[in-house]
């Protein structure tokens, strides 16, 4: 069984390079777009769900409600929102993955880097600067 090639088709001269390349060159660059900013926001709320963990669980901070009983301090909507976040993450994870036909080991690794505290931001740089590169060298 043949793997997936790990670059995008590249024009074969400038003469031959049409609408298909112009058309994937604007698909690229649009899921990298949205994976960039997902990256982002899911690792931006991984960090905070950390906090709250943190507080919690080692300095032992609660928040006490109207009668009495303790609560979390940011409150249980930061691990909820992280999960559907997370979710759209994944697709734009998939729909990146798919376009600029990568290897299924970067797939793995994108998409754990939604559950793991800064590897978002770390990846994201990365993939951001390959894709880019290959885009460009299709552009031309």
């Amino acid at each position: 069984m043949s793997e997936t090639p790990t670059t995008a088709p590249e024009p074969a001269a400038a003469a031959t390079s049409g609408p298909a390349d112009a058309d994937w060159s604007r698909k690229a660059r649009g899921a990298l777009l949205r994976y960039r900013v997902m990256a982002w926001i899911t690792g931006s709320m991984l960090l905070l769900l950390c906090l709250e963990l943190i507080l919690k669980y080692v300095f032992h901070v609660n928040g006490y409600d109207a009668e009495g009983h303790a609560k979390p301090v940011i409150g249980n909507w930061v691990a909820f929102a992280h999960g559907w976040i997370y979710v759209v993450y994944l697709v734009t994870v998939v729909n990146l993955w798919s376009t600029m036909r990568w290897r299924l080991g970067r797939l793995v690794t994108l998409a754990a880097a939604g559950v793991v505290p800064v590897m978002s931001f770390i990846l994201e740089r990365k993939a951001h600067r390959q894709a880019l590169a290959r885009i460009e060298a299709a552009e031309r």
